[in-house]
């Protein structure tokens, strides 16, 4: 009897100290998350954790990575976590570093900008000289924006140009793919200058020019708009416009657009992909994460070389939260369960439904989510599920849903 209470003590002892604290890097505590939770736990965040508990136990995980956690931004506390820190891709979710990292730098006030000017001598309505049109990587520009720009030319006061029309395309590098992205994906091109998300831009220009009434002995050059150019009109794009699309309609062009107008303000022109990257990794690091764990290759999740992990985007999304320059621009944008964007066809019914505020993330073999939602107890909780390794996209989306019940009922 004695030596069956001595191994009862025993056990007990190492169940108290496997529930100990760990530390993590941004010096906030929380509880390892072990099926021995609902047993310590009372109330609401008992009955939470038993129910991510039991889905720990979901087939999907037998042959598929999971990184998962949730976090309490009422409270201040991790409410879950189950490898956490491991590295895995982030498929679209990466529009939400993408984002955050701008709004945080750029601020909610920023604009996208599309220019045209010329440099010569007026003789008349003749310009002898070259007209310029400066692209600020604008995805949102349309052909009717571009017949708007050739009318504003024309009402200039000027019928003809005897020059060249040139493109300035300095504000970003000459490389029109993203690095890590699949050779056989139907992808945009990555230029500056755009029309209906197309690399159209100067025969549009050149095509309403004429129809507005403007002659031309056009060549077509590539350049740089040199110093004591005249401006003619400039059209600007608010960054809330980008980022709406962004991220309900998770547009790999309009989160590249976004990512190079970081790369833009973090460099002497052309903007690169690293300036980016560095800039990310900055702000990972000013957040209390070492950056050097992470990967950032491009700003849509497209890319193969992209390496996050959930406690990273959670730490970004509590920071966004935090920030309510970011937070107030952030949050409308993102897809609203069974409501619309890419979440409107998920989590129609119960308490899902209009409460889970996330973005998606789907690419061969990988299935994500990550944002924001309201627990019963009245708490805002942000939470980020990573599934690598999945073979059917829906089998991850199905778990995540149930991830998200979770939460919210």
């Amino acid at each position: 009897m004695t030596r069956k209470i001595t191994c009862i003590l025993m056990w007990l002892s190492a169940l108290a100290l496997s529930a100990q604290e760990v530390v993590f890097t941004d010096t906030k505590t929380v509880t390892p998350s072990m099926g021995f939770y609902q047993q310590v736990d009372n109330g609401w965040l008992g009955e939470v954790r038993a129910r991510l508990d039991f889905l720990m136990g979901d087939g999907l995980l037998q042959t598929s990575q999971l990184g998962l956690m949730v976090y309490d931004l009422t409270a201040g506390e991790v409410v879950y976590s189950r490898n956490e820190r491991q590295r895995l891709r982030p498929a679209s979710v990466m529009k939400l570093v993408t984002s955050i990292t701008a709004l945080d730098m750029l601020g909610g006030d920023y604009g996208y900008y599309t220019s045209v000017c010329y440099k010569g001598t007026l003789f008349g309505d003749t310009l002898m000289g070259n007209l310029y049109c400066v692209g600020g990587f604008d995805p949102t520009v349309t052909r009717e924006d571009i017949r708007r720009m050739a009318t504003d030319v024309r009402n200039f006061g000027i019928s003809r140009v005897d020059g060249m029309v040139v493109a300035d395309l300095t504000m970003k590098d000459t490389l029109t793919y993203g690095s890590g992205w699949c050779w056989d994906d139907d992808n945009y091109r990555l230029t500056p200058l755009l029309v209906d998300k197309k690399d159209q831009f100067l025969s549009v220009f050149l095509s309403e020019l004429r129809s507005s009434g403007v002659s031309l002995s056009v060549t077509l050059a590539k350049g740089k708009v040199p110093q004591g150019c005249t401006e003619i009109c400039r059209y600007r794009t608010s960054i809330d416009n980008v980022l709406t699309r962004m991220m309900k309609e998770s547009d790999n062009l309009y989160a590249e657009s976004m990512f190079y107008q970081i790369a833009k303000a973090n460099s002497q022109q052309p903007g690169k992909a690293s300036d980016a990257s560095g800039a990310v990794k900055r702000l990972l690091y000013r957040l209390g994460l070492d950056p050097v764990n992470y990967t950032i290759a491009d700003g849509s999740g497209l890319s193969l070389y992209n390496y996050v992990s959930a406690e990273m985007i959670v730490r970004l999304l509590r920071h966004a939260y935090d920030t309510r320059d970011i937070y107030d621009h952030l949050y409308p944008a993102l897809p609203v369960a069974g409501v619309d964007g890419t979440l409107s066809s998920r989590m129609k019914g119960g308490a899902c439904r209009g409460n889970v505020h996330a973005k998606t993330g789907t690419v061969s073999g990988v299935s994500t989510l990550a944002g924001y939602c309201r627990a019963a107890n009245g708490h805002d909780l942000c939470f980020a599920i990573l599934n690598q390794g999945v073979l059917k996209a829906s089998d991850g989306r199905a778990f995540q849903d149930r991830v998200c019940d979770a939460l919210c009922r």
